[in-house]
């Protein structure tokens, strides 16, 4: 179970990746009003979605004690964001401020999963 568990925090790890790898390569034209929501930054979260649940699911199914509060924190963030990008996928242009959002929900994330022990 154990190889099981980190080739899921790795597919997870990609996830982050490409959300973030996503916003990073459209911040330049952020700030010109023509940034979009590229396809990696919906694939990303949506592997994150999938991995995150997985991981759950693997670590409930090993007995292990589990901070749900933290999850559900992580995973409504993760909501927020994969809705955000879900919607505006087919936009031309994506508005500074919700692009920005994106971003910052998406260090959020980060942040709650190294941060909060």
């Amino acid at each position: 179970m154990d190889v099981l568990t980190h080739f899921l925090v790795g597919l997870h790890i990609i996830g982050i990746g490409a959300l973030l790898g996503g916003f990073l390569t459209q911040m330049k034209v952020m700030g010109q009003g023509t940034a979009r929501f590229v396809p990696a930054m919906l694939h990303g979260a949506l592997t994150m979605l999938v991995t995150g649940v997985a991981l759950v699911g693997v670590n409930e199914a090993q007995d292990y004690t589990l901070n749900m509060v933290k999850i559900g924190i992580k995973l409504a963030v993760l909501v927020v964001i994969l809705g955000l990008v879900y919607v505006q996928r087919d936009e031309e242009r994506v508005k500074a401020p919700l692009f920005g959002l994106v971003g910052a929900l998406t260090c959020v994330n980060i942040f709650i999963a190294v941060l909060w022990v």
